[in-house]
């Protein structure tokens, strides 16, 4: 038996962030994965987290835990694989490192990920767009903060992360402005801004309290704003902003959700799916393809271009007994 402690240390303080290079958000992300597989195997097995060994983790344990989060946590699908991604990432480190659990490993490596049905993508208009951004109050330091976070969110379509992880150096101020994120899979890219966000984000700048932390959004207690944190702060003015838009009521409103409508709108004004995804900083067009299903306007254009085909009614004749058989005449 094996202390299951000593090498998921070495998987989440060595092995990501040094040998892979994974960025911290990856690693907050597996460390949580494991933090509820190891508080469920451990309540499993009656025993405590620390003494849990590696080959407690099995396959039944493991199909057991993915049960759990989709039953007890109300996990989606998606959840699920992402979970049971960094599982699997664990033991593939396992493999050359304790050769007695290699057949464990693959027997893990077995386990499928779930099909998950892909649904159309929410997203606001532009006027609930609009709305969301006035709901902040500029008269005040906190207001004219949510009211850059949000404009910048928007216009720039950022994932919460990168949001969050701007830092005040990355917002270059000489016309026209621009922002330097460092996204998703280490892609870097800059993006000009909007007058109208140029302006919310030198507003903030001009009250931000100096000397503290880096990032370019900072909460109450004078530290980087969090992911939870704007979150909050989002789902507080997008209920601000039903007095204005009743709407807004009707969908959820989350961080992705203001990128998804970055995306449509600049879709159907630039009808360039290779626009979309240089902006968004996709690897490939295969994620950008979501917003081209969710568009009506493409189709709509597809439809116009193209004649309904002259067909004429008859009934087919198999030309074979077998065939007839097969086709059930």
């Amino acid at each position: 038996m094996t202390a299951l402690a000593p090498p998921l240390a070495a998987f989440l303080r060595e092995h990501l962030p040094r040998e892979r290079r994974a960025s911290f958000h990856t690693c907050e992300a597996y460390a949580y994965s494991f933090q509820l597989l190891v508080i469920f195997a451990a309540q499993r097995l009656r025993t405590k987290p620390c003494h849990l060994e590696v080959e407690h983790l099995d396959v039944p344990m493991i199909l057991a835990f993915l049960e759990h989060i989709e039953l007890a946590r109300a996990n989606t699908a998606r959840s699920r694989n992402v979970r049971l991604a960094a599982i699997k990432s664990f033991f593939r480190f396992l493999e050359y490192r304790l050769p007695a659990c290699l057949d464990q490993a693959r027997r893990i490596h077995a386990i499928p990920m779930k099909k998950f049905d892909q649904g159309l993508v929410a997203t606001l208009t532009r006027v609930e767009i609009q709305a969301l951004l006035n709901a902040p109050d500029p008269r005040t330091p906190s207001g004219t903060r949510d009211r850059a976070m949000l404009h910048l969110a928007f216009a720039a379509g950022l994932r919460v992360s990168e949001l969050v992880g701007v830092r005040v150096d990355q917002f270059d101020i000489r016309a026209p402005a621009s922002i330097h994120i460092m996204g998703k899979g280490r892609r870097e890219r800059v993006l000009p801004l909007w007058r109208e966000t140029t302006v919310a984000v030198k507003a903030w700048l001009a009250i931000r309290p100096q000397g503290l932390d880096t990032a370019l959004f900072l909460n109450n207690a004078g530290r980087a704003m969090t992911r939870s944190g704007f979150e909050y702060i989002l789902a507080k003015h997008a209920e601000a902003a039903t007095i204005g838009e009743p709407s807004i009521a009707g969908k959820k409103v989350s961080p992705h959700v203001l990128r998804h409508s970055c995306a449509m709108h600049m879709l159907q004004a630039t009808h360039d799916i290779r626009k979309v995804a240089l902006w968004l900083g996709h690897a490939s067009l295969q994620s950008t393809e979501a917003y081209l299903r969710a568009d009506p306007t493409e189709k709509l254009q597809a439809l116009n271009v193209t004649m309904a085909p002259n067909l004429r009614a008859g009934r087919f004749r198999p030309p074979d007994k077998l065939i007839a058989m097969l086709t059930g005449r």
